[in-house]
């Protein structure tokens, strides 16, 4: 039997336990409660405690048998996993109207369930981000003990050099030529990112404020959908806006002023990551100024203050941790492009403060490290471990100040505490 085939019939007993649980405990319920005995709850919830009884245990069988095929390379039949399925969900089905009688709270079960699967799935995202933080820490030591720590956060030259050949075994007798210094990574990703933030906020944030006070609720509903609707394309189709358009349309604006400006600039890249990233801080800043307490609203237009200065010396002041928290993410956000980059900025490590000039990030140059024909024990490979490393540490800061700054918000201006 084929392995979809297999796949196919499990899940048809699963959810065919499932079903017959179902009416089975409800059936069962209905009948108790028509004898006259006091139910704890009610007849439905019976059945979906009884179909959770049977069905679940089913569908532990075979994600334990995965998991031992997967991990261990025991070979299981196909057909003896669907006959200790079908037992086990038998079994479980037993079990489950057995439990349907008076005295047994199912609905208490039911909430306890739900509980511990909650729990699960968070913790499965906490267990993923130390997953992901460990498998780069062990690659980026082993990228440290070629080159120092030092050298690469203070170097000014990026260039791999022959660290390709030296890790193949064909650089004997030549002395290595690699320069893994990350400053200039790092300055053309901060200097993107920047100019995007420069565009992003004031955009954003004017939105947000007319979204939220002035905007009427026709106007909202339709132009909040359309301004999010920018963070659903695809990066790929800024970074060809940004190459063919905006990049050629800032050297046509600079050469008649007399400065050079590549057509592989930083500042194209920059301006239209900005647009990229508005539909972030208007949104959640508009989340953020529509929660202020609208007695605040309401009292500063009692004291005699105009609507203007009542945002701007109430409303806004209020928000504002929500405001730089909405900001920090969409620069988390900014910082983890690589599309536009690459394509409207070029690859070329280049310490410079002129965004006319090209230059690199960090996640392009991951990209360079890790495609290709590339020896994977090479300097050069391991490089894009300990930019990651770096990058992933930034964002994280990033992030969880801006979950404090939330936290703050909240805990300030919650109606428990007005």
């Amino acid at each position: 039997m084929q392995t979809q085939q297999i796949f196919l019939f499990f899940i048809g007993i699963v959810a065919l336990a499932g079903l017959v649980a179902f009416f089975s405990g409800r059936s069962k319920a209905q009948r108790v409660r028509a004898s006259g005995a006091e139910m704890y709850a009610q007849p439905d919830q019976y059945g979906w405690f009884t179909a959770i009884s049977s069905a679940g245990p089913a569908l532990l069988v075979g994600l334990a048998a995965v998991v031992a095929i997967a991990t261990a390379g025991i070979d299981i039949e196909g057909m003896q996993l669907l006959i200790a399925s079908l037992v086990v969900a038998a079994a479980g089905l037993v079990i489950g109207l057995a439990l349907v009688k008076p005295d047994f709270h199912a609905r208490n079960a039911i909430e306890t369930l739900i509980r511990y699967v909650l729990i699960g799935a968070a913790m499965i995202s906490i267990v993923t981000t130390f997953g992901i933080l460990v498998s780069i820490i062990f690659e980026a030591i082993r990228f440290f003990q070629m080159e120092s720590f030092w050298t690469f956060i203070t170097g000014t030259t990026w260039d791999p050099g022959n660290s390709f050949q030296m890790a193949a075994g064909r650089g004997e007798g030549v002395e290595s030529t690699a320069n893994f210094g990350a400053v200039p990574l790092f300055a053309g990703t901060f200097m993107i990112t920047l100019i995007a933030m420069l565009v992003a906020i004031p955009i954003g944030l004017l939105a947000a404020v007319y979204m939220a006070e002035f905007a009427p609720e026709r106007v909202r509903t339709v132009a909040k959908p359309v301004l999010e609707v920018l963070a659903g394309i695809p990066t790929v189709v800024y970074g060809f806006f940004a190459a063919i358009t905006v990049a050629p349309l800032v050297v046509d604006i600079f050469s008649p002023l007399g400065i050079e400006a590549s057509y592989n600039n930083a500042l194209a890249p920059g301006l239209v990551m900005g647009i990229m990233i508005i539909p972030f801080i208007s949104s959640l800043s508009d989340d953020v100024i529509t929660s202020v307490p609208d007695t605040m609203r309401q009292g500063s237009l009692a004291l005699g203050m105009t609507h203007g200065e009542t945002i701007r010396n109430v409303i806004l002041p209020a928000a504002l941790p929500g405001i730089v928290s909405a900001s920090l993410l969409a620069m988390s956000r900014a910082l983890g492009e690589t599309m536009i980059v690459v394509m409207a900025a070029g690859m070329r490590p280049n310490l410079t403060a002129n965004p006319l000039e090209d230059m690199t990030t960090v996640t392009v140059r991951i990209v360079a490290a890790l495609t290709g024909d590339q020896e994977f024990a090479s300097a050069e490979t391991l490089s894009a471990f300990a930019l990651g490393l770096v990058l992933f540490v930034v964002t994280l800061l990033l992030n969880m100040v801006s979950v404090v700054l939330i936290r703050r918000f909240r805990e300030k201006y919650s109606a428990n505490n007005l």
